[in-house]
């Protein structure tokens, strides 16, 4: 795989991978456009591409999905290139026993393997089956399946608490769009990309996280919906709004990544409960209904309908996959922040530290707007101090 030089002026943090990305891809299965981080010319590493999350493509021809593979052998990374100088810090970080399902899947990447494979039951027919499993970023042995059963995750429960509170301020929002489009970043992004243009012009995004990253600027605009993200304790990746048009649809496709599940709030769905906004995963066809929290594997082939009179709108969130351990999740995401900022792989002791002081500074949770959200998130006024009263002691 050929590597690129990376450009000393701006990185748009563009990356084919699986990682929520860049400007205005929206399906998320794109993320939007980070801001764009300098690199200093003195770097000498390399950027190139690593699928973990999001890009996803339409598929063109039905027979494309209908394969299975093999995973092939993989050994250890050129040391020099920006892949090797990645997996031996991966290892340096969290040794190559704990970490050795997370360096495989790197390796797999750096051989440009992607993994296929029919994951339906006896009772599927693999000629004609959607259950397909398509994921050119694959971490082994995670368990595969269609819909994931929400009540075995108590983050489920807070986040459908705080459905009207998210709801009520999405609505308030929404209806002052002169100001979300001017103080927002990338408000309602669309598909930029050939490969994202498989989720039609009727889809739209407009993200609160990408790759583990908060976006300060959206977030404000935002603040109870974050805060009810944070207090639930998902352990997401991306979040974003995604909004559907009328008549539309989404085509049978892959989001290309198996280490990341993906969760959806129904906001506000027309003609709730009449069956006319679907989600497919697989040969297994779902509603969304206002308020309900699902949890799905988009590695699977799916698609999407929305057969109503209105857009429909929901809050999605990518979150690491329940089977890796938590070594795995931080080997993972160390892979996001070197692709963000490969300076954290430099030998300049300086430049390093001053990438992980970036780095930990953009995955901080955002200072919000309003007493009430900045005062620890209590949800009121921080209270003024008062004078305190003087016990009167016996004399």
């Amino acid at each position: 795989m050929t590597s690129h030089p990376l450009p000393s002026t701006l990185v748009p943090c563009i990356l084919v991978i699986i990682c929520t990305m860049t400007a205005n891809q929206a399906t998320h299965a794109f993320t939007l456009p980070f801001t764009a981080l300098r690199a200093t010319p003195i770097s000498p590493l390399r950027l190139r591409p690593f699928r973990p999350q999001l890009q996803s493509v339409a598929t063109k021809k039905e027979e494309d999905f209908r394969v299975n593979t093999m995973i092939p052998k993989t050994s250890s990374l050129v040391p020099h290139s920006f892949s090797g100088q990645v997996e031996n810090a991966i290892i340096e970080k969290f040794g190559e026993e704990g970490a050795a399902r997370v360096l495989q899947s790197w390796r797999l990447t750096e051989q440009e393997y992607e993994h296929r494979q029919f994951v339906g039951n006896e009772d599927d027919d693999p000629e004609t089956s959607y259950n397909y499993q398509h994921a050119p970023s694959y971490v082994p042995g995670l368990t595969c399946q269609n819909f994931w059963n929400i009540g075995d995750f108590g983050w489920s429960k807070k986040l459908s608490k705080g459905y009207n509170t998210v709801r009520k301020e999405f609505s308030s929002v929404m209806g002052d769009m002169t100001k979300l489009q001017t103080e927002g970043n990338n408000v309602w992004a669309g598909a930029l990309t050939d490969e994202a243009s498989g989720y039609g012009e009727g889809w739209k995004t407009l993200v609160l996280m990408d790759r583990g990253m908060w976006d300060e600027a959206n977030c404000n605009m935002f603040p109870k919906t974050a805060k009810v993200i944070k207090d639930s304790g998902i352990p997401t990746t991306e979040v974003f709004f995604a909004s559907m048009k009328p008549h539309s649809d989404i085509k049978m496709h892959s989001d290309f990544t198996n280490f990341v599940l993906t969760s959806h709030l129904a906001l506000d769905i027309p003609d709730n409960g009449n069956n006319k906004c679907l989600l497919t995963i697989g040969n297994e066809e779902r509603q969304w209904i206002n308020g309900e929290v699902m949890l799905f594997d988009t590695s699977i082939m799916h698609n999407a309908v929305n057969k109503s009179d209105g857009v429909r709108y929901i809050l999605m969130f990518r979150l690491w996959h329940p089977d890796l351990t938590p070594i795995e999740r931080e080997a993972l995401q160390l892979i996001y922040d070197c692709l963000v900022l490969p300076e954290l792989l430099s030998t300049d002791p300086m430049l390093k530290k001053e990438a992980e002081e970036r780095i930990s500074e953009l995955r901080q949770f955002p200072n919000l707007k309003g007493n009430e959200i900045i005062s620890g998130f209590g949800g009121g006024s921080p209270k003024k101090p008062g004078k305190k009263k003087k016990k009167k002691g016996k004399r």
